[in-house]
């Protein structure tokens, strides 16, 4: 890992994201880009066009450009912010901040071929009023991105015991690639983590020594768990009991219509899991 992309809304969530980017460029020798992207939609929203009708073009122009100068304040203290949760977690001058306006997913498709992990918490600035569900773009970029993504939890935690869960596809292929290229998961405990949904395990554990085949000629020995029952909670209590600080898995593998009719493994792991999860289209 040469560089890192934060994201960044001023939430929580991304003072936690922005601790997890700190802490991991710091193991890796890695350079810091923090993004802050202003949401283009907040000045298109009905209310603003509604009232532009009554109070004619210019007001409605004023309107614009005071929201436009609210959000450029706002810019300056998420920058001000996260410059110092990166300072005070021991980051120096390899640090830079960009504020972009648009949506997040597109922006990022512009700054990804620079960078090769992208970072986003969880949750945005509505976690408090919205516990169960995801951030709002947070799914979008995931499904988009071309590099891997880091999806931060609530409280920063140094990573120590890591999991991944293996399908056998072709993202989770992509993530054991990634794991036997870097060298920074090997300090740390690796578990590799497959799940059998049916009475037959026999493919479940060829993929398992699969797997562990591959990790062991990158030099690293993981811990091997054949686990049983719907892969969503047999993964999620796995990581709970064994006190994992990081899951791996594969982001999306199934056709787009299969996800809008009955969900998406990933997204549930996302919501279950505590801890971040790194995923791989």
């Amino acid at each position: 890992m040469k560089k890192l992309l934060v994201c960044t809304d001023g939430s929580n969530y991304s003072e936690e994201c922005c601790r997890y980017g700190a802490w991991l460029a710091l193991q890796s020798g890695a350079t810091v880009d923090v993004l802050y992207v202003t949401d283009l939609r907040q000045f298109e929203i009905p209310a603003v066009a509604d009232l532009s009708g009554s109070l004619g073009i210019q007001p409605f122009e004023g309107m614009i450009s005071q929201m436009q100068e609210v959000e450029r304040h706002k810019a300056g203290f998420v920058e001000e912010h996260a410059m110092r949760v990166l300072r005070e977690a021991g980051m120096g001058n390899n640090v830079s901040f960009h504020h972009e306006t648009g949506l997040l997913v597109d922006v990022i498709e512009q700054y990804q071929d620079e960078v090769d992990l992208i970072l986003l918490g969880k949750r945005g600035e509505n976690a408090n009023f919205a516990t169960e569900h995801l951030g709002s773009m947070l799914e979008r970029v995931v499904r988009a991105a071309k590099k891997p993504c880091l999806v931060t939890s609530r409280k920063f935690k140094p990573v120590q015991q890591v999991a991944i869960a293996y399908d056998g596809g072709i993202s989770a292929r992509k993530a054991l690639d990634y794991l036997s290229a870097e060298p920074f998961f090997k300090q740390v405990q690796l578990h590799l983590v497959t799940v059998s949904e049916g009475s037959d395990e026999t493919e479940a554990s060829g993929r398992l020594a699969e797997a562990e085949a591959k990790l062991k000629t990158a030099g690293m020995e993981p811990g091997c768990q054949l686990l049983t029952g719907e892969v969503e909670s047999a993964i999620a209590s796995y990581v709970d009991k064994s006190q994992i600080d990081l899951l791996i898995a594969g982001a999306y593998g199934h056709s787009r219509i299969r996800e809008l009719i009955i969900g998406s493994t990933t997204t549930e792991l996302l919501r279950r899991c505590r801890v971040p999860v790194l995923c791989f289209r």
